[in-house]
């Protein structure tokens, strides 16, 4: 059986690190660097500010730029895509009496919310299991969310430059320094166009990695460092879509079962998700986690089955899709953490380094923690020049740490089959954690052997209505990036015609093509980058994505 794994991109992690290359003088000096504006960069910047009002002589020791946030997308928010159901106890922690909660732009708390099986026709329901618990949560778009916080980071001193994609790792004497920012203005070819600007060093005392899932310089940074967790991550594709409805949905709905297959050798985990956005908008998304063998299945294929189910398809009735888009989350949990969470100048938070509980289907409040004690840890640093241990220190005295450890076997017994690993995963629910497997593994998701089951003749036709092709999906992210821009992907080209297939049905955007089989048994696979929307999933699959041109991908604004 064919395995992606066998077939490598040409890739090495060192080839992203190298020391500063511009004279010292055209160097840009900040205090402290984040890279990302997502939940756990912002929730750094905004906590960052709270310290420096609290200590103005440090403030001004830390010159023009105390703190500055590179945003690789259009604006803050633009590649920010979850299933937001946020617990809101992060958010109360990090702004405290300066905002009611519930003053932040959102849909509102769960009032209500339900499980269900699926069956080809029905919907049984079942008892929440505690991990899966929503009522009392806010609802985000967490697109919308970023952009609040951007302003909140703003408001406090902190420098948000857009459209900005940090390309390499800074690394001086075995220290982290800084990023440098990818170029702009390169064709195809890689030859500079008439709009061309160059990167550029930006050096900084702390370098916080806070990219979100699939954060290319936090794996760099893991290899460099030494710091992979027991198990290789693992990870999940998510494709989420939202709906204007013209009747209101009254609760938050999650779906296991059908239509995934529940034999073992399948290895198809996963399921759906439905929630309220007001009163004339909703959410439907589907996971499934990328450890799956069959060459045929789709997450964006099977979002438009689910949409089919008689149960589910009412509630889409009268609407219009307003706007879809795809990310990966890391799925391997507590196992699959770093050894640490900082190294020399640098500290990793959020989800780049792992920072999910998959049975809650949960990282957003995570995500801010973790960037509330890196605002602290980093802080003390340039206060007082201590080292960035006390990170580690504060992450594991936290709930992330206790949150994560009480379902750090979960994910991998759903190995063995949704009944099975059902039952196993319950038992571990119930008594929060203190029953234990202990001797299961997460293998990367390449690694699995592929099989073939003709799985895509199910998939339903895109009507346009109701269920929609990948094109169409593409244009309803916004993207925006150039047709003539480097390719940022990188796979084997030649490769056997299972794991070609594989890419072209995994990907959700459309970006693989498959030629004809060769007489090596082997087929040519072709890219089209410019429809990609950076989900991950090929870095996930035996691929890689890299940095993309700065402001290029989605323009999510309600996701």
């Amino acid at each position: 059986m064919a395995r992606p794994a066998d077939h490598p991109p040409l890739f090495r992690s060192g080839e992203f690190i190298s020391e500063p290359t511009d004279a010292i003088g055209d160097r840009i000096e900040v205090g402290v660097l984040v890279v990302g504006g997502g939940p756990a960069g912002l929730a750094c910047a905004i906590r960052f500010g709270q310290l420096l009002e609290e200590d103005p002589q440090t403030a001004e020791r830390l010159g023009e730029v105390p703190l500055a946030v590179l945003e690789k997308g259009k604006q803050p928010g633009s590649h920010l895509l979850s299933g937001a159901v946020v617990n809101p106890r992060s958010l109360q922690r990090l702004l405290g009496d300066r905002v009611r909660i519930d003053d932040i732009p959102s849909y509102g708390r769960v009032l209500r919310e339900s499980v269900c099986v699926l069956t080809g026709r029905r919907a049984l329901p079942v008892p929440t299991p505690p991990t899966m618990r929503s009522k009392g949560n806010i609802i985000f778009s967490v697109s919308q969310l970023g952009r609040w916080l951007a302003e909140r980071a703003e408001e406090g001193g902190a420098m948000v430059l857009s459209e900005t994609a940090a390309e390499r790792l800074l690394v001086a004497d075995g220290a982290v320094v800084g990023v440098r920012t990818g170029d702009k203005g390169r064709g195809l070819n890689g030859k500079e166009l008439g709009n061309f600007e160059a990167g550029n060093d930006i050096v900084a005392k702390v370098t916080v990695l806070a990219e979100g899932t699939q954060g290319h310089l936090t794996g760099v940074a893991i290899d460099r460092f030494g710091l992979p967790g027991r198990d290789p991550q693992v990870w999940e594709l998510g494709v989420k879509e939202v709906w204007k409805v013209a009747k209101p949905l009254d609760r938050v709905i999650t779906t296991m079962g059908w239509p995934l297959r529940p034999q073992a050798n399948f290895r198809e985990f996963g399921g759906a998700f439905i929630y309220p956005m007001g009163e004339d908008m909703l959410t439907i998304g589907f996971v499934v986690g990328l450890d799956y063998r069959d060459v045929e299945l789709s997450a964006h294929d099977l979002l438009q089955e689910v949409k089919t189910h008689p149960k589910i398809r009412p509630l889409l009735k009268g609407g219009e899709r307003l706007e879809w888009g795809a990310k990966t989350i890391p799925g391997g949990g507590f196992h699959s953490l770093p050894t640490k969470f900082h190294a020399s100048g640098v500290l990793l938070c959020g989800d780049g380094p792992g920072m999910v509980n998959i049975p809650a289907l949960k990282g957003v409040h995570y995500a801010i923690e973790s960037g509330r004690l890196a605002a602290e840890a980093a802080f003390a640093a340039v206060q007082s020049g201590s080292g960035l241990g006390t990170y580690d220190d504060a992450i594991r005295s936290s709930f992330i740490w206790q949150d994560l450890h009480e379902v750090r076997d979960m994910r991998h017994v759903f190995g063995r089959g949704l009944l099975v690993g059902g039952a196993l995963a319950g038992g571990m629910m119930l008594s929060k954690g203190r029953i234990s497997i202990g001797k299961l593994r997460t293998t990367p998701d390449a690694t699995q052997p592929l099989l073939r089951t003709g799985r895509a003749a199910r998939y339903p036709a895109a009507d346009g209505k109701v269920t929609f092709d990948k094109l169409s999906s593409v244009f309803a992210s916004g993207n925006k990036t150039r047709d003539d821009q480097p390719n940022h992907i990188r796979i084997e080209q030649r490769v056997p015609r299972d794991v070609a297939d594989m890419w072209v049905h995994m990907c959700p955007a459309k970006v693989y093509t498959a030629g004809p089989e060769s007489d090596d048994g082997l087929v040519t696979v072709e890219t089209e980058p410019s429809n990609c929307v950076q989900c991950g999933a090929i870095t996930a699959k035996g691929g890689r994505l890299t940095p993309p041109e700065g402001g290029s991908g989605p323009e999510y604004t309600q996701t």
